[in-house]
């Protein structure tokens, strides 16, 4: 038995607005029909809170467009990017699991759009929609292994092969070669200072792989940023094929 005709290739909320995320327009039509009357869609701008650490989880979300981030936030303001979310994906794994709390931050790095759907629709959605409940428990686990070589990457990596690694996972996710984003953003995600930042992104600019100005970062050259990386970007990369970003 196939899937074919079971799928529609576009798909809007009940306000019209049209479906991007790739767990949504994965799903057969009649899950979606089941679900759809309980996606609200949001403008979702930079450093917009999807969920604070400890905080009972409210919401999911399923992003149409930007980079949300999952933040480990230590005691005395520091801050370490664990992983990125995209279209590709949703936020709000713990709630698979049942769990109604995170330790992470969850936030808009990039700021886009998207749609959330609260707790009590998402459980009834799982018990409802077999494709959804094994699309969403794959997601996560995928997620749970970009999280793992990332914290390894954050450890063992130069800042210039991490910075190189973020912003080929950023520039999959964002199907775009610009990037809006700052030093200083950068170097609270890479667990690093900003004057380290500075030197990593200079190289890269020197050897014309990217251009940096007024905020936003430029890659100019694709394959000399993956020649720049360490070998936890094509790790991640195979894993991110399963979601159809490469």
């Amino acid at each position: 038995m196939t899937n074919k005709g079971l799928y529609s290739r576009e798909r809007t909320n009940s306000q019209g607005r049209a479906i991007r995320n790739r767990i949504l327009l994965g799903i057969p039509d009649d899950e979606y029909r089941s679900m759809r009357e309980q996606l609200e869609f949001l403008d979702l701008p930079h450093h917009y809170s999807l969920h604070e650490p400890v905080r009972k989880i409210r919401f999911a979300y399923f992003l149409n467009c930007g980079l949300a981030s999952l933040v480990v936030a230590m005691r005395g303001g520091k801050n370490v990017e664990a992983g990125v979310v995209g279209c590709e994906g949703f936020v709000g794994a713990p709630l698979l699991g049942g769990l109604e709390r995170s330790p992470l931050r969850e936030q808009m790095q990039i700021g886009g759009a998207g749609f959330r759907i609260t707790c009590g629709a998402l459980e009834t959605a799982l018990a409802e929609c077999p494709t959804l409940r094994m699309n969403l428990t794959r997601y996560a686990i995928l997620l749970g292994l970009q999280i793992a070589q990332t914290a390894a990457c954050n450890r063992l990596h130069p800042v210039q092969q991490r910075l190189a690694r973020w912003l080929l996972l950023a520039q999959d996710r964002l199907s775009t070669e610009t990037v809006p984003i700052t030093h200083d953003f950068l170097a609270v995600m890479l667990g690093t200072d900003r004057p380290s930042v500075s030197l990593a992104a200079a190289n890269l600019q020197r050897k014309k792989t990217i251009a940096y100005q007024r905020g936003v970062l430029k890659v100019l050259h694709r394959k000399r940023l993956e020649s720049a990386t360490c070998e936890c970007y094509e790790v991640i990369r195979r894993f991110d094929g399963e979601l159809g970003l490469r």
